[in-house]
């Protein structure tokens, strides 16, 4: 079962702008309203394969994932599969006219964990409520991302 939530938005910026700031994970703290702070493996470097933490919150509650970048395509993509709850987190960018069109996803392709619905329906508010949540901070995150990219 594949639940997607996506979300886009158009910067006036170009691909190449746009990608620089995305396909950083690290930064993602800078724009998501629930990354808290990102940590490369030690000796990864950004590209198909790095494996990273996120420091989440959500309300009162914090969490650590654990992530690793399953597509890396320049300008294009860049994915990651989240080992807790095996989403499936990317942005896509697209020309459009001067700027980029971004599209910011979450899949899951394979479902979500067990132990994920369990947390999310004990701590999290259930499962609507947290996507509602997740829709919201996609907004915000792309919001902060185009705010960054056209400054």
């Amino acid at each position: 079962m594949d639940d997607q939530l996506e979300d886009s938005i158009g910067i006036d910026a170009p691909p190449a702008a746009v990608w620089a700031l995305v396909s950083d994970v690290r930064r993602m703290a800078e724009w998501s309203p629930q990354v808290t702070s990102t940590r490369l493996a030690e000796g990864a470097e950004l590209g198909e394969g790095a494996a990273f933490t996120n420091r989440n919150q959500h309300g009162e509650l914090e969490w650590t994932t654990h992530a690793r970048i399953v597509r890396f395509e320049p300008e294009e993509e860049i994915a990651f599969r989240v080992e807790e709850n095996w989403a499936v987190w990317s942005f896509h960018l697209r020309p459009e006219g001067d700027g980029t069109l971004l599209t910011q996803r979450r899949t899951t392709p394979d479902g979500i964990s067990d132990l994920s619905r369990e947390l999310t329906e004990g701590f999290l508010g259930g499962m609507d409520v947290f996507t509602t949540a997740l829709r919201e901070g996609m907004r915000q995150t792309l919001t902060g991302i185009k705010a960054t990219a056209e400054a």
